[in-house]
């Protein structure tokens, strides 16, 4: 009787909780240091925000039920009332102007939010469920904005981000409360059972971090974990002909691309062939960049890498998302034409090149890169491949100090819009205004910047959603980046679990849900 009990009891825990087993590693639990989609993933267990987006990105209320424009320049939010944070304080509006305050305060920022409070001048407090938020220009993206923003307790304003690692700050009002993260190995969670928008299915969250595909799927197909994020595509084949699994798809708001040095007269890692110093950067020149993403076969791509789950890139986001220009299409493969640009601009040996680019952070990531290599050594240019670690890229190469020529990169679209590449990877690089803030080659061009100011102060939605398709034109007709490939978002599952497969890569565990 005892042994049948304890088995009972055993049986009823597994069922009350859940394992994910995720592939990119976090770099911090401080949820306004670092805007990556690991990070922000994470965060949403634990914080909330004013304003959410549901799986396909399109706006819900958060922990603001309702807002509203009052003029051009102030938007009103109204608070839900009776919502808590874990400490059992309640959340009131002065939490979410704390909060607004410490996102450009944060020191020390890899990536910072500030792209997305950048219009706001001021908050102003009118009662413990009412703020209202003055722009500094028309800004009708705020809410949108704002759904980026995790909403801490104002006690945590002035919080270091080493409060939040050692679990100090950890405080939210979101889904689950904050046990343990130990780096590298995993975050565990508990169930907020005074959650506002209801008590979630699991008492107990493992999101355990795998960054390694074989040992992720072999972890699933083992039983070890109930879900994975970032199905690795060698294993799908396996995993497909699993009765007892499940896989769900959803197209990413992610383009993959090659990021190029634009900036510098001279760059650190190309050379002529034989490996002498150049007179000049190559880069610069349009052409050469339009050479490069003639020599990229992208379907070939998309088939033999990618086992058909992705999209041939041309623009900056896949068709369905707002701003997308329907104009742009994938770069024919073109290595006869890339070869003559290559002579036009006065490089018809070619030169070398090294390509940088993560070899853990995105499907097939370092494959991909060395794919793009062998296509660029038939046009001439001599590229070698060399990837690293994701945490190891974003030491060495961040801006203002980049330290890469050619990096392949993945953006996500945090909006679900076309703003959020132009303004993070396109946009001349400006610190205080929050601009360009992941702008690596530090492209600049004032074309495009001019096209996206007007986008972001236009409040008539079809005239910013032309504004911002013409200022996507205008950046891939320069080529300041070369789109390789949308990707296309896979988890798995163990049967009787079901996940509502998102858009924003994001893996949240309140959205598995068992199956009645």
């Amino acid at each position: 009787m005892l042994m049948a009990l304890a088995m009972l009891t055993a049986s009823a825990a597994r069922a009350q909780s859940l394992t994910i087993a995720l592939a990119s590693m976090p770099t911090a639990v401080d949820p306004h240091f670092h805007n990556l989609v690991p990070n922000n993933a994470i965060a949403a267990h634990v914080f909330d925000r004013l304003v959410h987006q549901d799986e396909r990105q399109r706006l819900i209320p958060g922990l603001a039920e309702a807002w509203r424009p009052v003029s051009d320049t102030e938007w009103e939010f109204r608070l839900r009332r009776g919502v808590v944070f874990h400490d059992g304080a309640p959340l009131e509006a002065e939490d979410v102007a704390a909060t607004l305050r410490r996102v450009p305060a944060v020191p020390n920022s890899p990536g910072p939010f500030t792209q997305f409070t950048r219009s706001i001048a001021a908050v102003e407090v009118i009662d413990p469920l009412t703020l209202r938020i003055r722009t500094r220009s028309p800004a009708p993206l705020l809410p949108i904005d704002l759904s980026v923003i995790p909403i801490i307790p104002r006690r945590f304003e002035g919080a270091a981000t080493s409060a939040f690692a050692n679990g100090s700050a950890m405080v939210g009002s979101g889904p689950f409360r904050f046990e343990s993260f130990v780096p590298g190995e995993r975050v565990t969670l508990l169930r907020n059972d005074a959650y506002w928008d209801g008590r979630p299915p699991w008492a107990r969250v493992t999101l355990r971090i795998v960054p390694n595909d074989s040992t992720r799927a072999a972890s699933l197909l083992a039983g070890d974990v109930d879900a994975v994020e970032a199905v690795p595509l060698t294993q799908l084949a396996a995993l497909r002909r699993r009765p007892d699994l499940r896989l769900w798809r959803a197209v990413s708001n992610r383009v993959m691309f090659l990021s190029f040095d634009t900036h510098r007269d001279l760059t650190p890692f190309a050379a002529e062939r034989g490996g002498r110093p150049l007179a000049t950067n190559p880069l610069r020149d349009r052409r050469v960049r339009l050479a490069i993403s003639k020599a990229i076969n992208r379907p070939l791509i998309v088939e033999r890498l990618m086992e058909n789950e992705a999209i041939a890139a041309g623009g900056l986001l896949a068709e369905g998302f707002f701003g997308a220009s329907p104009r742009l299409a994938p770069e024919p493969f073109d290595p006869d034409g890339a070869r003559h640009l290559l002579r036009e601009a006065g490089w018809p040996q070619g030169f070398q090149l090294t390509l940088h680019g993560p070899n853990d952070r995105f499907p097939n990531d370092e494959r991909i890169l060395q794919a793009v290599a062998q296509m660029l050594a038939r046009i001439g240019i001599e590229a070698r491949a060399e990837a690293m670690p994701f945490n190891l890229l974003l030491a060495r190469g961040g801006p203002p100090d980049h330290a890469f020529s050619a990096l392949l990169l993945g953006w996500g679209s945090n909006t679900g819009e076309v703003s959020s590449p132009l303004r993070g990877l396109l946009a001349t690089p400006d610190r205080q205004t929050g601009m360009g803030v992941a702008n690596r080659g530090r492209y600049s061009n004032a074309a495009l910047d001019a096209l996206l100011s007007r986008a972001l102060g236009t409040v008539a939605e079809d005239e910013r959603r032309q504004l911002l398709e013409q200022a996507s034109e205008v950046a891939i007709g320069d080529h300041a980046i070369v789109p390789v490939l949308y990707q296309v978002n896979i988890w798995a599952t163990r049967r009787g679990l079901t996940y509502a497969a998102r858009a924003d890569e994001w893996t949240l565990a309140q959205f598995f849900t068992p199956d009645p």
